[in-house]
């Protein structure tokens, strides 16, 4: 599901935080389409491992989800998955707007 637009409220405190987590999720895209073009299952496993963990820990729960998904799909080397799933967080990163609380 495409929105045109995501919203995070974010805890004030981690404002400084923030940017340089938005920075790394975004290393972390070319990261995940370099690992599927490899065929690299089991980068793709940590990398979706790793998402569901710190996406939550800063309040971007679609991070997790996105995480979570690309981690399944990896184990069963579901390839049209991943594609779709990287596709998606690319998207969510392009359009998501944080909002400090």
């Amino acid at each position: 599901m495409t929105e045109s637009n995501y919203t995070v409220v974010v805890a004030r405190d981690l404002v400084d935080l923030v940017p340089v987590f938005m920075s790394n999720r975004k290393k972390e895209l070319e990261t995940l389409r370099v690992a599927l073009a490899a065929l690299d299952f089991a980068q793709l496993r940590q990398l979706g491992h790793r998402m569901k963990g710190v996406g939550n820990s800063y309040g971007f729960s679609r991070v997790s989800d996105l995480g979570k998904s690309i981690e399944e799909s990896a184990t069963s080397e579901d390839r049209a998955a991943l594609d779709a799933s990287i596709d998606e967080y690319a998207d969510y990163l392009v359009r998501v707007n944080v909002v400090y609380e």
